[in-house]
């Protein structure tokens, strides 16, 4: 079965860290661009950050640059979103996806998570 799921979510207080990490199922991770995005209540969802097939290649939104890092261990076909200095504007289920092309965001996803919630307090 084709399936990405996401774990590590939780509660964190202000300037905490979680580690996000995505686990692909049912087909090789190291094909595919992996895409971190997120959904806020009452926002749209948008896209956090993204990691190239060759682990080269990265994109961060400004919101959380220098502060969120993507990585990806292929041999245990597994994504990882580090996410350091957490604000309460970060609360919202986010998403890890896959995708194929080039960059570090491919053309566009393919394949979704169901999402962990990070709630940050204040």
């Amino acid at each position: 079965q084709v399936q990405l799921v996401e774990s590590g979510g939780g509660l964190v207080q202000f300037g905490g860290s979680l580690r996000l990490s995505c686990a692909a199922s049912g087909f090789p991770l190291a094909y595919y661009v992996i895409g971190w995005f997120r959904q806020a209540p009452g926002k749209e969802r948008e896209g956090v950050s993204c990691i190239g097939v060759d682990d080269g290649s990265t994109w961060h939104a400004d919101s959380v640059q220098g502060r969120f890092t993507s990585s990806r261990d292929n041999a245990n076909n597994t994504a990882y979103l580090q996410m350091n200095s957490l604000k309460p504007e970060d609360t919202a289920v986010y998403y890890c996806a896959v995708g194929y092309g080039s960059g570090p965001c491919g053309n566009g996803m393919d394949i979704w998570g169901k999402g962990t919630l990070v709630t940050v307090s204040s």
